[in-house]
């Protein structure tokens, strides 16, 4: 395993001091189904900060690991679903009350059947048919299986271009996230939940050979979301542990496949315990917008020319230097997180030592201190320093690997 040498300019950081001892943690007793006994789980009383969850260990992974990767074709969506979900979360669900799982109720079967096409009429009647001659194993039970998709009818098949035009597929992914608190007898149970459902924003499909690309508006995402969501939220109430508990709903836009930024949550809406239909949907403003590009030299102009100055001064000194990319991370139109990807050839540790003393003082010179920093400095696709500073820090961190 790779050591990590921790350089503060002059200071030394000593990372044992905020290493949580076992003295720190708890032992709740966490309730599992009627026909298995409680389960004995540790909650740790660290918390990385006032605007993180603490989790349950055992850590228990979603009962649909797996879907997300298969499902979504862009990597950066992938992180974005999860990790915007569960910012949008601490509105509804206050971090320093509940503690975070992921998502124990829908399980990868149940998602696999909501993200299919719904059968197409003749579809509908040749299932039936198998069901009524019983000649095969198609039963009763996967045909109500296929009747749960979520997409519209679509024979992959058989489908002309202006079927896939007319009938795309919007919904990709449907993600569960879980929320607990903790009782006076030391047992922890679930007291929320948020479901965050993805949608298309291009709709790619293939037609004798040929590769096409539908374009999806927001306004007709929105739109065909809000619906899914409905439906969503009805089948969840179906299921026991989740048919009582409020319901924080949010519609995720995704990005194109080959984007190097993710997509963003457009809209959220919460839903008290009980309830099974969704009230008033609110606007989430938020995005996340690539350095240097037309979009952002035409909504952040300024940010734009910052990142490209910051570019500048570094190329006068090194000139194996091939370029930043910035990835800024905007709400309500203001910067909460730039993160800069600096790529470089490097021959030797001492060359990544002086780029890394060099950038570290450009940071420090140019950029403001309202939003999160971080710079990443790689070779080879491999991360050779990175640096941080954190909103309001009179300073930052930098980590140099030793290869």
């Amino acid at each position: 395993m790779k050591k990590i040498v921790i350089w503060l300019l002059t200071t030394i950081l000593i990372l044992t001091s905020c290493t949580p001892s076992i003295n720190n943690e708890d032992e709740v007793v966490q309730n599992e189904d009627e026909t298995q006994q409680q389960q004995n789980s540790i909650v740790s009383s660290h918390q990385l900060s006032d605007e993180n969850y603490r989790t349950i260990l055992p850590y228990r992974p979603s009962a649909s690991r797996g879907v997300t990767t298969n499902q979504l074709g862009n990597r950066v969506d992938i992180d974005e679903l999860e990790t915007g979900l569960r910012r949008l979360s601490k509105e509804y669900f206050d971090p320093e009350q509940y503690f975070f799982e992921e998502g124990q109720y829908l399980t990868s079967d149940m998602l696999y059947n909501w993200l299919d096409t719904y059968p197409t009429d003749e579809q509908l009647k040749t299932l039936e048919q198998r069901v009524e001659d019983d000649t095969d194993s198609f039963s009763e039970a996967d045909l109500n299986a296929r009747k749960q998709a979520l997409n519209p009818p679509l024979d992959e098949d058989e489908a002309t271009k202006e079927d896939y035009e007319n009938n795309p597929k919007y919904v990709s992914h449907i993600l569960e996230q879980n929320f607990l608190k903790r009782n006076e007898d030391d047992t922890v149970e679930l007291v929320g939940a948020s479901i965050g459902i993805a949608l298309k924003s291009t709709f790619t499909y293939e037609v004798d050979g040929n590769t096409y690309h539908r374009d999806i508006s927001q306004s007709e995402m929105l739109e065909k979301g809000k619906e899914i969501a409905q439906t969503v939220l009805e089948r969840v109430r179906n299921i026991e542990e989740l048919s009582d508990v409020p319901i924080m709903i949010a519609l995720y836009r995704e990005e194109d496949q080959n984007s190097p930024v993710p997509g963003n949550y457009v809209a959220k809406t919460g839903v008290e315990g009980g309830q099974a239909s969704i009230g008033e949907w609110e606007t989430v403003d938020e995005e996340n917008v690539l350095f240097p590009s037309d979009e952002g030299e035409e909504k952040y102009y300024d940010t734009q020319q910052l990142v490209q100055n910051f570019g500048s001064r570094i190329e006068e000194y090194f000139p194996n230097y091939v370029g930043v990319i910035g990835k800024g991370f905007y709400k309500d139109e203001e910067l909460q997180k730039l993160t800069l990807e600096i790529p470089l050839e490097f021959y030797g540790k001492g060359e990544v030592i002086g780029f890394t003393q060099y950038t570290y003082g450009l940071v420090e010179e140019m950029f403001q201190d309202y939003y999160d920093l971080e710079v990443r400095i790689t070779s080879n696709e491999k991360m050779e320093s990175f640096i941080y500073w954190g909103a309001g820090d009179n300073e930052g961190t930098v980590h140099i690997y030793d290869s």
